[in-house]
């Protein structure tokens, strides 16, 4: 590829991954390039690294929002996601309790290869 084309499939993946909400292998599928070539150009281009992660966020922006409009039309699920995540320094947090009752004894175990005949 030449250095103008190379740019050009560069500005065409940074289009393709906002209309596919960054899904690698989605854009790179519409450019015709592969996603290994898409990881190799975020290696080597700041650039084009900086312009993909502003996507990135544009893209969790977007997904926040379809999460907001959930709760507000009351899904559980939504709002009980939001808050074992967002929620955590408030006490929403899902752990598991394990109670153990009498004494509890540990050995140590020692491990040797077998012979090889």
């Amino acid at each position: 590829m030449t250095k103008q084309n190379v740019t050009y499939k560069k500005r065409q993946m940074i289009t393709a991954m906002e209309q596919n909400l960054c899904i690698v292998t989605r854009a790179s599928d519409v450019v015709g390039i592969s996603r290994k070539t898409h990881y190799d150009w975020l290696k080597k281009d700041k650039r084009y690294k900086e312009a993909i992660d502003e996507l990135q966020n544009v893209t969790l922006d977007h997904v926040e929002l379809k999460l907001h409009e959930l709760i507000d039309d009351l899904n559980v699920p939504a709002i009980l996601f939001y808050m074992k995540t967002k929620g955590k320094s408030r006490g929403y947090v899902e752990r598991s309790e394990l109670a153990v009752e009498g004494s509890v004894e540990s050995k140590i175990i020692e491990w040797t290869p077998a012979n090889k005949q």
